[in-house]
């Protein structure tokens, strides 16, 4: 099943824009997806299965360096391919 998201992470400190940088360059080397970025928000797209993977590990990394808040949206089919 493919899935699209629309991310977006909100540290809460100070050094807010050097976490959100870390956070998008890790997800941009995922193969098997497909991403784009906006002054808002991250919208990725792929296969289920792989993002919410992805999005277990990177997001738990976050959690566990910086009290921060997500805000995600979820839309079933691929979005950014079709």
């Amino acid at each position: 099943m493919k899935l699209s998201l629309d991310i977006s992470l909100y540290p809460v400190c100070d050094n807010y824009i050097a976490i959100i940088k870390e956070f998008i360059a890790k997800i941009e080397k995922y193969e098997n997806i497909s991403i784009l970025r906006n002054n808002i928000s991250t919208q990725i797209s792929g296969d289920y299965d792989i993002i919410m993977s992805i999005l277990h590990k990177e997001i738990r990394e976050v959690f566990e360096k910086q009290r921060s808040v997500f805000v995600i949206k979820f839309l079933e089919g691929d979005k950014i391919n079709d």
